[in-house]
């Protein structure tokens, strides 16, 4: 009885030291996190429905606030149209124009300072004498800390943090345009989170040097319009491995899953019943036409020579399967190649430069819209009936200009138009991301 009670306690001990283990990150098997085990429940849900067509609540979830004009054709259009009137005002918004340039330049560059000092013990392409090496536990706590240092940063830039509804929706809904799929194991991954921007609906573009795709007979299969992105960010932790930050071009919703590293090339259902009925009606005209030739000619026993037939039939499917996921492999090495924008290091730079430009942008937006009132309070722009209207005007001569839908953030503009009209420049309000 000792000897089981002992060996019980082994047991549980074992059991207990196990799930310690995968709490730290060391890769041992432990119960799913929370995070995982709640994007698998919505994965669940998204596979019980019949064929949607977009993530449930979507256009609550997904609002574009990313301006789609350059700063300098921002500047060359506000320009003609609301500051022409006299060279004397001409003259003080492009005054205003430099003034916003160099009030943010020092801020950025020392932001992007603090973000590449934290990344730097994480890099993977650093090319400088590594440190003291961390341990996963370490290494993932500062992983952490870089994306909550990012996240102001992105909201600055307009990225959206994509939810997960829209995560499961991905991982589960395939387009009938993409030909490429694969298989994402949630277990493999310590965290996965996507930003994106510039939804768009239309002709998807491809880069690539495979050529145009080929339909079902060889003829040139025509694109459809879908969502996509202009920029996709993701970052992903597989186990045991480090941060994959990245960012993309072009993106359909239906393939976040396909920029995750440690996913797998699977075939369709649809190729897979085309391939295996192709290849059992050859069989079967083979065996017709050449087994039975061999069994009347050569007297072979009939079990032997369905054993080979047999034997060569899995040969060439695994050969046909095999090529098929070779071609697979190179449309999505190619996909990525081409779409793929900066990652790790030099994304932070490009996140920085981007969240600069939008701050730019809403400053100036704002500054044009409200100059264009009679009168302002004496208390600043951030008045709530300033703010809607400015938000309103705004957005209406964007949908105009541009023929898209975008949510001005009007409030957060007029807090950083007041800040810097009283040059307060160390104003929190000032801060990447600040609403």
């Amino acid at each position: 009885m000792a000897a089981v009670l002992c060996r019980a306690d082994a047991s549980l001990s074992c059991r207990m030291l196990g799930v310690a283990w995968a709490a730290l990150g060391t890769g041992v098997p432990g119960p799913p996190r929370r995070g995982t085990a709640s994007l698998a429940s919505r994965m669940a849900k998204y596979r019980r429905m019949w064929k949607p067509v977009e993530p449930q609540g979507w256009a609550e979830q997904y609002r574009e606030r990313f301006i789609p004009f350059t700063k300098g054709q921002l500047v060359s259009t506000l320009l003609k149209e609301f500051h022409s009137s006299s060279d004397a005002e001409r003259a003080s918004f492009l005054a205003f124009v430099a003034r916003v340039d160099s009030s943010l330049l020092h801020r950025y560059h020392s932001l992007l300072g603090r973000l590449q000092a934290l990344y730097d013990p994480i890099n993977p392409d650093r090319d400088t004498l590594p440190e003291l090496a961390l341990s996963d536990t370490e290494r993932l706590a500062k992983e952490r800390q870089v994306l909550a240092e990012l996240e102001p940063v992105l909201d600055q830039a307009n990225f959206n943090s994509l939810s997960e509804d829209a995560l499961a929706y991905a991982l589960i809904v395939h387009h009938p345009q993409d030909d490429v799929q694969v298989s994402v194991n949630l277990d493999q991954y310590e965290y996965i989170r996507f930003w994106a921007l510039g939804q768009r609906v239309g002709v998807l573009p491809i880069k690539s040097t495979l050529g145009p795709r080929k339909g079902l007979f060889g003829t040139a299969r025509t694109p459809a319009e879908r969502h996509y992105f202009k920029r996709v960010l993701v970052a992903a932790r597989p186990r045991n491995a480090h941060l994959v930050l990245k960012c993309f071009k072009d993106i359909p919703l239906e393939a976040l899953e396909q920029l995750l590293p440690a996913v797998r090339i699977r075939t369709s259902i649809f190729y897979k019943t085309l391939l295996n009925v192709t290849l059992v009606v050859s069989g079967l005209v083979l065996f017709v036409n050449v087994g039975m030739v061999v069994l009347s000619d050569l007297k072979i026993g009939t079990s032997f020579l369905l054993l080979c037939f047999a034997a060569f039939m899995t040969f060439r499917a695994w050969k046909v399967f095999g090529q098929r996921r070779n071609i697979h492999s190179l449309e999505l090495a190619h996909m990525l190649y081409y779409r793929s924008t900066s990652n790790n290091s030099e994304l932070l730079g490009a996140l920085v430069l981007r969240a600069q430009e939008e701050h730019a942008k809403e400053l100036i937006l704002a500054h044009s819209f409200l100059g264009r009132q009679p009168a302002r309070p004496p208390h600043g722009p951030a008045d709530p009936e300033i703010v809607a209207g400015l938000q309103e005007h705004v957005q209406s001569w964007l949908q105009l200009h541009s023929g898209l839908e975008v949510s001005f953030c009007a409030d957060r503009a007029c807090r950083h138009l007041l800040s810097l009209e009283e040059g307060h420049r160390a104003d929190p309000a000032m801060a990447p991301g600040s609403h």
